[in-house]
């Protein structure tokens, strides 16, 4: 059972990295590059449909980890996941502070009633996202590490 856990989490983990991956290097690049006003109104759909779903996501692998933690503590790889565990909350974290309060912003926007300053901040919310990446690309690599 707790090897089904293991594996299921580190699924759902390695799904969620390649969801945010694609959205730091493939989605935003394909949308700055539309012509007009496309691509920020892109931008605009992407926040309310990922807005929706990633939260779900991040918390439900972050109990996901808990529950791996705990059920397998005398395992050798126990640190590893108690680290992923807490890159994890970081990334929550992080995603409250400071990704959160943009996209609830840049959602709504359209051409009539975007800020002046929409490119900086769209810009601000993807170098946050680019640390984010790298810090759930991290907890994936110590769970991919911890089931060898």
């Amino acid at each position: 059972m707790l090897n089904a856990l293991e594996v299921f989490t580190t699924v759902v983990v390695g799904l969620m990295v390649g969801v945010e991956f694609s959205v730091a290097f493939v989605i935003n690049r394909i949308l700055d590059a539309l012509p007009e006003d496309s691509g920020q109104l892109g931008r605009a759909h992407g926040g309310r449909m990922l807005g929706a779903v990633m939260p779900v996501w991040y918390i439900g692998s972050l109990v996901l980890v808990a529950i791996w933690a705990i059920a397998g503590w005398t395992d050798q790889a126990g640190g590893l996941v108690v680290t992923a565990g807490a890159l994890l909350i970081v990334s929550v974290v992080m995603s409250i502070l400071l990704l959160v309060p943009i996209n609830n912003r840049s959602k709504t926007w359209t051409p009539e009633n975007r800020p002046a300053d929409w490119k900086e901040q769209s810009n601000r919310w993807d170098r946050f996202h680019y640390v984010r990446v790298a810090v759930i690309i991290a907890a994936f690599a110590l769970l991919v590490t911890a089931l060898v």
